[in-house]
């Protein structure tokens, strides 16, 4: 079976016999996966009134636990984006009353941010579905595929590190 990739590479070894394209064959076909799921978890996130940026906000607050508030600066930290970005989100999240920001205890300068009762309920209620879109997107492969390309796919993000 081929798939566009595929056609891709043959174009090129056709056109180029020259070069290795090889990488074209993973890369090409990790953007077309990468558009495929992203596409899915954003209409799973609707379905919930939310977003990818907000579910990511939410989901972090709730797997540090609701007894550990995170900084923004933690949160930008876990999040891997800039502090505008976490400053934007955080303002829409509270304005919808899913997360509050009050001053640290220990240090006036320093917010902390954790959820709502109403932030808590909505990331337990989008979580299971999100991890079911998950799921469907793995199905065509094997638990030992799927642990497989976990492996291969750390390896190669801590060798691009």
């Amino acid at each position: 079976m081929t798939d566009h990739v595929d056609q891709v590479l043959a174009q090129w070894a056709a056109q180029r016999p020259d070069l290795d394209v090889s990488p074209m064959a993973v890369i090409g076909r990790l953007k077309q996966l990468t558009a495929r799921v992203e596409a899915e978890l954003k209409r799973t996130f609707a379905l919930h009134g939310l977003d990818t940026p907000s579910f990511d906000v939410l989901a972090t607050l709730r797997r540090n636990g609701p007894e550990r508030p995170l900084t923004p600066a933690e949160l930008m930290r876990s999040m891997m984006v800039t502090s505008g970005a976490v400053t934007q989100r955080l303002d829409r999240l509270q304005e919808r009353g899913l997360i509050r920001r009050t001053p640290s205890p220990t240090d006036g300068r320093v917010v902390l941010v954790a959820l709502t009762e109403a932030g808590l309920a909505l990331v337990d209620e989008t979580l299971p579905d999100h991890l079911a879109t998950e799921q469907r997107l793995l199905a065509p492969l094997a638990a030992a595929d799927r642990e497989q390309l976990a492996t291969l796919l750390r390896t190669l993000l801590e060798g691009l590190d």
